[in-house]
């Protein structure tokens, strides 16, 4: 297994730790929540969305940066459009990705889910190598946390109606679904 249940840590990411988490409340995993980003918005490869989630986001470069600057946010993962994962806090740790959220009437989804941002934005497709590294990295997930199952992945703009759109009309849910489920997946 490439997950290590006991330490949270994808072996197969590149790890770049974020200060932006804190202790679950009750220790559960039992929903995964898909994001988009890319920093600045509409541009790829960056390393800006790292700096981000470390809190380094250099403020002047960018117009868009100065407004983002402050906010304090993580996931746990993110897959870039080339494929490459990078895992910013420990699944066992409440990273914080979703903000005001509610999944199935359960408010601050933070508490309970893993985030894994992909690269990119509601106007354009993913690329096959993020549904092959987000499938890859699914399955890792949904064998080290019993309660998450493929029924319990959803969209930030589930989570956060009329507040949040990603991970966007582009992101292929059957084919995600169909991925997991062919492999013999919950």
């Amino acid at each position: 297994m490439q997950l290590d249940p006991v330490s949270g840590w994808y072996a197969d990411a590149q790890h770049c730790p974020s200060t932006n988490c804190n202790a679950r409340p009750q220790g559960e995993v039992s929903l995964l929540v898909i994001h988009n980003i890319s920093l600045p918005p509409g541009q790829f490869g960056t390393g800006r969305v790292q700096q981000f989630f470390q809190n380094r986001l250099p403020v002047d470069e960018h117009p868009y940066f100065a407004g983002i600057a402050h906010l304090q946010v993580s996931a746990h993962f993110l897959i870039e459009r080339d494929g490459a994962v990078t895992q910013f806090v420990s699944c066992n740790e409440r990273a914080w990705h979703a903000g005001v959220s509610s999944f199935e009437g359960r408010e601050n989804c933070n508490d309970f889910s893993l985030g894994i941002e992909l690269e990119g934005t509601d106007e354009q497709p993913f690329s096959d190598a993020q549904y092959v590294a987000l499938t890859t990295l699914t399955r890792q997930l949904l064998q080290a946390y019993p309660a998450l199952a493929v029924e319990r992945i959803c969209g930030h703009s589930d989570i956060a109606p009329g507040r949040k759109t990603d991970p966007g009309p582009y992101f292929d849910w059957p084919r995600l679904r169909a991925a997991l489920l062919d492999q013999g997946e919950r």
